[in-house]
């Protein structure tokens, strides 16, 4: 009953502006931002901002699944009738890829480098822990993560796991989007937990790190830890930057809320939501890049050479596009 009540308050409280937004945007859909006039152009992109906001509180406060759906499906239309209206899909689609995101990351470079830094950590923490005693193995993974693979585990039981091609006689595709809607929700939660003061942010990365750092321990243990990074890292390198690009921005926005500086606590977080955004949004198309490669690629090829091949390589690609795409231009 209290969870009905919190839901149909903030409904009610915000209800009208989404409803706004919905109808200048069913418009320019309709005829075009020529359409509207100056005073309906002058709050496109000031509800667009309050249905943001909306969205990232209802996300925290766990709402309604469906108040979810409306406002991610209000918001993603407002965006494109906003800033590729004009121009249409594709060209905003080759904007937003050629610039905007690498920009928008090197922007907030420094949150970013903090939450790679804290993954990091749990990962070393974990590592040294289960090397000493692999008792710690079981206080890091759940059974869930686990699957059957634990210090009791057999070796060549181990190293057939990183070699395994059952997923070829199953259905790769259904695999592969399984992967990527497991892994958005994480990125979803890191930044949606900047909301709490940035706290939970930190736990949650670092407890990320501990689950891979306890593995990676007892794979190397058994001798086969250079299969095991073979194993990770050709979608690892894009799905652990995603989970940092987002937990990064869960950083900006719980930074945006303790020290709001000049502006207020709502201004301020309605700036740097934009800013984080843009990261969010990319870091969504890497998840989903990192779910096809583990999906198809890492059960197709089992050839060690090749895997590590394809993780350098996807890591270069990934320094030159985020190092110099878009350099020069700011959001």
């Amino acid at each position: 009953m209290v969870y009905q009540l919190r839901s149909y308050e903030f409904r009610r409280e915000r209800e009208k502006s989404w409803r706004e937004l919905e109808r200048l945007v069913a418009q320019v859909e309709k005829s075009g931002q020529t359409s509207l006039n100056a005073q309906q152009l002058g709050r496109l992109p000031i509800l667009y901002r309050a249905t943001l906001s909306s969205l990232s509180v209802a996300r925290s406060i766990s709402l309604d699944r469906n108040l979810l759906h409306y406002l991610e499906g209000l918001a993603g239309r407002a965006y494109f009738c906003i800033y590729g209206g004009k121009r249409g899909f594709g060209s905003a689609f080759v904007e937003f890829f050629t610039w905007r995101f690498p920009t928008a990351v090197r922007q907030r470079s420094k949150e970013i480098a903090m939450a790679f830094a804290i993954l990091i950590l749990g990962v070393l923490t974990a590592w040294v822990l289960t090397d000493r005693d692999d008792e710690w193995f079981y206080m890091f993974v759940t059974d869930q993560y686990a699957q059957g693979r634990s210090p009791t585990t057999a070796t060549a039981e181990l190293r057939n796991g990183l070699y395994d091609r059952s997923h070829l006689d199953a259905e790769l595709g259904v695999f592969a989007s399984h992967l990527f809607s497991h892994n958005a929700r994480i990125g979803l939660l890191a930044f949606g937990l900047g909301f709490l003061a940035g706290i939970p942010v930190y736990i949650l990365l670092f407890t990320n790190g501990l689950i891979l750092g306890a593995f990676a321990s007892l794979f190397a243990s058994r001798g086969l830890g250079w299969d095991f990074w073979g194993w990770i890292l050709p979608h690892g390198v894009t799905e652990l930057s995603a989970v940092a690009f987002s937990g990064g921005m869960g950083l900006v926005l719980a930074r945006a809320l303790v020290f709001p500086g000049e502006s207020t606590r709502l201004a301020n977080l309605a700036r740097r939501g934009r800013e984080a955004g843009v990261v969010m949004l990319g870091a969504v198309a890497m998840f989903f890049a990192a779910g096809i490669i583990e999906g198809f690629f890492r059960q197709m090829v089992t050839s060690i050479q090749i895997r590590y091949f394809v993780a350098f390589g996807t890591f270069a690609m990934g320094v030159a596009y985020f190092g110099w795409a878009g350099r020069g231009r700011k959001l």
